[in-house]
């Protein structure tokens, strides 16, 4: 049996979470170098991408939301015989069930953070070791202050941090270089990606900009910069991809893959990346491509495109950034029906237009807000 300390990250949420968690892995592994990290995922794109990463030992997939509950119960008995020492909540991690399934593995220290908004519902109790919610910090920084717990210090200034780790194979580059070869794309031509969905749950497709925007946005920058536009997603955004290539067709350039490493291979070959607040505008940011991110209710404050170039495209409504970690599903407040998500639905294809152009000025190096 191995005397090997054991450390379970337990990264359920989706990509974009799992990618924000690496800089924690990073320092958790110089830390702690002869420790077995094993990270637990519900997505097979988040295993897609931390299989391939250096600082997991291996990684435990269960697709909790299609696969049966009997079958869920024998998974997590599984995890529960290896016998962890430590298992780490990811942050933002706030679901009850996601402390439940912490709890039933079992490990002697489980640590978590302590939300401020619902936290009794949460179950965050069940965690043997918390720290209370800073909204003051990103996402990337609250999981790196989870290790103090452990005695591990860093400094949580964004340039003492790592960058976002995602790790692309060479099959994967391959891959990208034959689907831009076939599309004759040719190596000096300007490219910028766009990203039009968003996750789906809890409501969140109110944080989408309109695809119809972006179908004029890349009709715009088609014409004005000479650029070509890729259209990114998966099957969650399908329907956005479709008003935009039924609106755009002849200025957008598809771009339809399997694996998540295929499509950030492709972006790779970017210029400039143009996202809602998605997973993919988390991928642009491990990739340092220049981003501009377009922001309705969501608070910047945590999620803003780590350690790269960036613009932050806002209306600057008095009532947003309105969101905050809760299991609520994402709710407009104000009284008037019809300005329900105008912070989202307010934002011109000017602002954005104007924030590509700037953000292409290659004398902007710093982030800007």
């Amino acid at each position: 049996m191995s005397s090997r300390e054991k450390i379970l990250i337990l990264a359920l949420p989706g990509i974009g979470d799992a990618l924000l968690a690496t800089p924690m892995i990073e320092r958790l592994r110089a830390a702690k170098p002869g420790a077995e990290i094993h990270a637990f995922v519900m997505f097979s794109s988040t295993r897609e991408m931390y299989e391939a990463d250096p600082n997991i030992d291996r990684v435990h997939h269960y697709d909790f939301l299609n696969e049966s509950k009997s079958g869920a119960m024998k998974f997590i008995r599984s995890l529960r015989k290896l016998r962890f020492d430590i298992s780490i909540n990811i942050y933002p991690q706030n679901r009850r069930e996601y402390n439940l399934i912490g709890l039933m593995i079992g490990a002697k220290r489980r640590l978590a953070i302590r939300y401020r908004r619902r936290d009794p519902q949460n179950l965050s109790w069940m965690n043997t070791d918390t720290l209370l919610e800073d909204d003051t910090l990103h996402c990337v920084q609250e999981n790196v202050r989870l290790l103090s717990l452990l005695g591990i210090t860093e400094e949580l200034n964004e340039a003492s941090l790592p960058t976002l780790r995602l790790n692309i194979a060479e099959n994967h580059l391959k891959w990208a270089d034959n689907w831009i070869k076939e599309r004759r794309i040719g190596a000096d031509e300007l490219l910028i990606g766009f990203h039009a969905g968003t996750a789906l749950f809890k409501n969140h497709i109110r944080r989408r900009w309109e695809p119809e925007k972006f179908a004029e946005l890349a009709e715009r920058i088609t014409k004005e910069l000479g650029a070509k536009v890729l259209l990114f997603g998966g099957p969650d955004d399908s329907d956005a991809n479709r008003i935009i290539r039924a609106r755009a067709g002849e200025f957008v350039i598809p771009v339809e893959t399997k694996s998540i490493l295929d499509s950030a291979a492709v972006m790779c070959r970017l210029n400039l990346f143009v996202s809602n607040d998605s997973a993919l505008m988390h991928i642009a940011g491990a990739l340092s491509l220049p981003t501009v991110a377009i922001f309705g209710p969501t608070n910047e404050t945590y999620v803003h495109p780590w350690k790269t170039r960036y613009k932050i495209v806002h209306t600057g409504i008095e009532c947003r950034p309105c969101f905050v970690y809760s299991p609520k599903p994402l709710t407009c407040y104000r009284v008037d029906p019809t300005e329900h998500f105008l912070c989202i639905r307010a934002i011109e294809v000017e602002q954005v237009l104007s924030a590509v152009k700037e953000l292409l000025r290659p004398e902007l190096t710093l982030p800007v807000i």
